[in-house]
């Protein structure tokens, strides 16, 4: 009986054995669905590609943190860089400091070459090696500022420019500083005599003048863009002239704001929010805010259009912010005045240009 009973067990087994095994083999026939796969892959590529880190590089003529011209384009890009998810959606990478621009130019190349989707060349002088470079590199995107230029006249479809329109916030500015001014003379620190600083420095007068007619606005350029001394030197200038405000644009202005700290004497800002190098005295700044720009950028290039289009930041698009230091005690009767003129300018009703 024993016997009998192990020889069922056994032949059951052996039989489970058999099904288990039929089993197994059962799945062999799938391969055709792997080919099937491989003969369509659109949509798990579109998903692959859109999963892609997008690569922008940026060359700048002065330092991430200067508090003015380079800094206002590197914190855009951080904010866009979090905005879409952090360094997995978007890589970026930079050269400060390029003061020279043969460095420039080897640095633009060689972030082409290493396969960046955008390169923005931060400086006009700048251009020349961009737009050489833009040639050889006809899938890449590239862009720059303060400019309009996207290439077109020389067969280039690959090139964004951009620049701001900064006498905007230079007017309300100048309407500020004729509100605060007790001795009716305010003094402007200006680098080089072009690009957005005499835009600035140019609706800045103009909004002096305008609210206050017998002002004395004091202009010197010092030919420098990141010369902290002459800076400086310009704003004792000023100040021994009887300024009791000043302003100024370009990353030199670090110098004339600790002039001014030192004197006690207001200051207003431009391109970023300079209130942290004095907050005692920094009244108000005209804050550049390219985000904007540079996720429109993005979105081109990734539907395919890789340049041909100039973007301008203003007030009435959000490109140009108006940050008062709240820290300063600052009199209704200012801000109302600014708000004014910003109101003004959005709607058209102010020219903050002279023809």
């Amino acid at each position: 009986m024993n016997r009998k009973w192990t020889l069922l067990v056994t032949f059951a087994l052996a039989l489970a054995l058999l099904v288990a095994g039929c089993q197994a083999q059962a799945p062999a026939p799938a391969a055709p669905a792997a080919e099937q796969a491989s003969e369509a892959p659109s949509e798990g590529g579109e998903a692959e590609q859109a999963m892609e880190t997008f690569r922008i590089a940026i060359v700048m003529p002065s330092s991430t943190t200067d508090l003015a011209w380079s800094q206002a384009m590197y914190d855009a890009l951080l904010a866009v860089q979090a905005e879409m998810g952090g360094e997995d959606a978007l890589e970026i990478a930079y050269s400060e400091g390029m003061f020279q621009v043969t460095d420039a130019a080897a640095a633009i190349r060689d972030y082409a070459a290493e396969g960046y989707n955008l390169i923005i060349a931060h400086g006009t002088q700048y251009g020349n090696s961009m737009f050489e470079v833009a040639a050889d590199f006809p899938e890449t995107s590239f862009a720059w500022g303060t400019a309009t230029d996207t290439g077109e006249e020389q067969g280039l479809k690959n090139i964004f420019a951009y620049e701001a329109a900064a006498d905007q916030g230079g007017y309300v500015n100048g309407v500020i500083a004729a509100k605060l001014t007790q001795s009716g003379i305010v003094g402007v620190v200006g680098p080089v005599e072009a690009g957005d600083a005499k835009l600035y420095i140019d609706g800045f007068q103009n909004g002096v003048l305008a609210t206050k007619p017998d002002a004395v606005v004091n202009i010197s350029y010092t030919g420098s863009f990141g010369d902290t001394a002459l800076a400086a030197e310009a704003a004792n200038v000023h100040i021994k002239a009887g300024a009791d405000v000043l302003t100024g644009s370009a990353q030199q202005v670090v110098g004339a704001v600790g002039v001014a700290k030192e004197a006690g004497v207001y200051w207003l800002g431009t391109q970023s929010d300079q209130t942290s190098l004095a907050p005692e005295i920094v009244v108000a700044n005209q804050v550049y805010d390219w985000t904007g720009v540079i996720k429109d950028m993005i979105q081109l290039h990734k539907s395919g259009t890789l340049g041909g289009k100039a973007y301008t930041i203003t007030l009435e698009n959000g490109g140009l912010k108006m940050v008062f230091n709240e820290q300063l005690d600052i009199p209704d009767e200012v801000k109302a005045a600014a708000q004014e003129a910003i109101d003004g300018i959005i709607a058209g009703e102010i020219q903050t240009l002279t023809e």
